[in-house]
């Protein structure tokens, strides 16, 4: 951890440098971060339910899919995107001989200050929904953080798996932005979706653990068998793109050779 501490406080250091890129970017992730709750308010001023949900409970969807979205542009996206450009012009190397775990180098080197705005939001949304809702039982809050830790474990480990293929087709940035627009659909409930598309929101692309699932969880509307799949296609995510990551670092062989 105190690894992971250093390096944060040493990429917000170099974000801050300058300063009007910093302002532009805060700007920015400011007005990204309305662009994904407004759409909500626009389908709810004409109907009073969708899917089953309500308003105030759709906002906890999209409350939980900001903090998601700031998690992976904040953290995700700037520190496994660097790793494609590393690996075209050998800057992985250099990580690869300092003495801590790789993986740790790698996805905790960078930090988008921008982000701040999205995890923000998240939290004032989620609040003002359960503030008209009623607050959580303790036991669904506790279970709706484990649903959240759950989903975001699983979409690191698939945005991981993204980046990895680099090591062998080099250029995967038109694959790592369809999983960002793919990833979008997360911000409403799952049950608007179809079954097919449900699935694989849940098992391929995991968003819905990290947006709905916690939502359900504080609505008391999720069931032991869900929790349980999240927590195992969390865990089969983290493993496997660590695997195929070390897989992928055994035979890479720099660019420089």
């Amino acid at each position: 951890m105190e690894v992971i501490a250093a390096l944060l406080r040493v990429s917000i250091r170099e974000a801050i440098q300058y300063r009007a890129s910093f302002v532009a970017e805060i700007v920015v992730g400011a007005l990204s971060a309305a662009g994904i709750a407004a759409p909500l308010f626009l389908v709810y001023a004409r109907v009073p339910h969708v899917a089953g949900w309500t308003l105030d409970e759709a906002l906890l969807v999209t409350g939980f899919f900001l903090l998601y979205n700031g998690f992976v542009s904040g953290l995700v996206e700037p520190n496994l995107g660097a790793i494609v450009d590393g690996v075209r012009t050998g800057a992985l190397d250099y990580l690869l001989v300092r003495p801590v775990d790789v993986q740790w180098t790698i996805s905790f080197r960078k930090i988008a200050p921008s982000a701040i705005w999205d995890v923000l939001a998240g939290v004032a949304v989620i609040g003002g929904a359960l503030w008209r809702l009623g607050p959580p039982a303790p036991l669904a809050s506790v279970v709706a953080f484990g649903m959240l830790t759950a989903g975001i474990v699983a979409t690191y480990g698939l945005w991981l798996l993204v980046v990895c293929t680099s090591f062998w087709f080099v250029r995967v940035d038109n694959l790592r932005f369809l999983l960002g627009a793919v990833t979008d659909a997360g911000r409403w409930p799952v049950s608007v979706y179809g079954r097919g598309v449900r699935i694989a929101l849940t098992t391929v692309i995991p968003v819905a653990l990290v947006s709905s699932y916690p939502a359900m969880a504080l609505l008391e509307r999720l069931d032991g068998s869900l929790a349980f799949g999240a927590v195992a296609t969390a865990v089969v995510s983290l493993v496997g793109s660590r695997a195929v990551l070390l897989f992928a670092l055994r035979r890479y062989s720099s660019a420089s050779s």
